[in-house]
């Protein structure tokens, strides 16, 4: 199948247009997920790109080819009134707004809320920004500020030094967020403006996600009469975590309970099975140096698969700690349907499915900037000689064959 006959014809949003004008991660997020629910969507770029076109040797990065795969793009200078006026037709007739663009660059641009509704009255329009009300609101955030202000990185320390996580998890559930509130408009036939004028805040989504360490630090302070903080969920219930098996392989175990504690100690062989002052979790809290020690000790008797063997009987969870070379090797992640086969720039990809979601289809390749502007110029209704000026002026951009192309690999000497 081509890439031009290769179209989305399935899923409960399948004849919905999206519009993306979304950088990094948190917008095209939402909108990767709304594809893979089928829905039409269009990413809108400045003739810079997106700034992830050029983080890997000058090229695209990993997160355009799992997160734009299926998607269309156009290019438009919104700084010029022309590609305002292309950017207002594209939104006459689309269902959904999404962007994460800052406040003052949205309203300079003409993306705003008002400025899209002004044009379609009954858009779901979706701002995700750093923060939604407040005194903040005119304030940038990244992933990692994001981290530190809702209290994420002052449990993340390496060395002492409060540290950023790998994944941008806070841009994700932002994007995700998204979608929920995105779906919640589409099914309510009564939505009102106001439930359609969609703001979601990475600081209110941190703040959202730390909702239970924060209720949980108040619990105690209020139970105990003092401030008392743990250094995260692993290191307070000991045998809960990683350790080294006999072939230097990393096991993580789940010992979460009493019952756990039972099995792990019976399925080990350990000599601290049955002892009273270890059978409950807070004498084992108490000793949790001893427990820890303990548990080191006894895997590092077993290669991984022999202890894998013993905790799999046992019926206890557990999972070697993946590097991310081996993790789509896994029997678990080649099930049919979990992974999705692009193609991008003769480079092939497994790309990893949105949960929920099966399908062996490939998937469109990521387009590359502009690769569909003159297409969907022309579906807007402008003949030859108008795309031809707007191409001409600057207002609009039709990719060229080496736009962000990837730096060579130098031979070593």
């Amino acid at each position: 199948m081509t890439k031009e006959h290769m179209t989305k014809e399935h899923g409960p949003l399948a004849g919905m247009r999206v519009l993306e004008l979304g950088t990094m991660i948190a917008a095209p997020f939402a909108t990767h997920i709304l594809s893979q629910l089928g829905a039409d969507v269009i990413k809108i770029e400045p003739p810079a790109g997106d700034t992830t076109r050029s983080l890997v040797r000058g090229g695209p990065s990993g997160t355009i080819i799992a997160y734009s795969h299926s998607k269309k793009a156009i290019c438009l200078d919104l700084a010029t009134e022309d590609g305002k006026a292309v950017f207002r037709r594209l939104v006459a007739g689309a269902a959904v707004v999404v962007h994460n663009l800052a406040p003052s660059a949205a309203r300079k641009l003409g993306v705003t809320a008002d400025d899209c509704m002004a044009v379609n009255p009954r858009l779901v329009h979706v701002h995700v920004k750093g923060y939604t009300e407040g005194p903040q609101a005119e304030g940038l955030m990244t992933n990692p500020i994001a981290e530190a202000a809702t209290g994420a990185m002052d449990d993340h320390r390496v060395d002492g030094r409060p540290t950023r996580f790998g994944p941008s998890y806070h841009d994700q559930f932002a994007g995700t967020y998204a979608v929920i509130r995105v779906l919640a408009a589409l099914l309510d036939p009564q939505a009102d403006e106001a439930t359609r004028r969609i703001e979601v805040g990475l600081y209110e989504t941190g703040l959202h996600l730390a909702a239970r360490d924060l209720a949980g630090m108040q619990l105690k302070t209020q139970l105990l009469g003092r401030l008392e903080k743990e250094g995260g969920g692993e290191f307070s219930m000991p045998g809960y975590g990683a350790y080294l098996t006999a072939d230097e392989r990393w096991i993580y175990l789940l010992v979460l309970t009493d019952a756990h504690w039972a099995r792990l100690t019976g399925a080990l062989e350990m000599p601290e099975h049955d002892a009273p002052q270890f059978a409950r979790l807070r004498d084992r809290k108490k000793a949790r140096e001893d427990v820890e020690e303990a548990v080191r000790v006894a895997l590092a008797r077993f290669t991984y698969d022999e202890a894998a063997d013993r905790l799999d009987r046992a019926g206890l969870g557990f999972n070697e700690v993946m590097p991310l070379e081996r993790v789509l090797e896994a029997p678990q992640a080649r099930v049919p349907g979990k992974l999705r086969d692009v193609e991008f720039r003769g480079l092939q990809f497994e790309v990893p499915e949105f949960a929920g979601r099966s399908s062996s289809e490939p998937g469109l390749p990521p387009p590359e900037i502009g690769e569909h502007t003159e297409a969907l110029l022309a579906e807007l209704g402008y003949d030859a000689q108008e795309i031809a000026g707007l191409l001409a002026s600057g207002a609009a951009k039709a990719y060229q064959p080496g736009d962000f192309a990837w730096a060579p690999v130098r031979e070593k000497a």
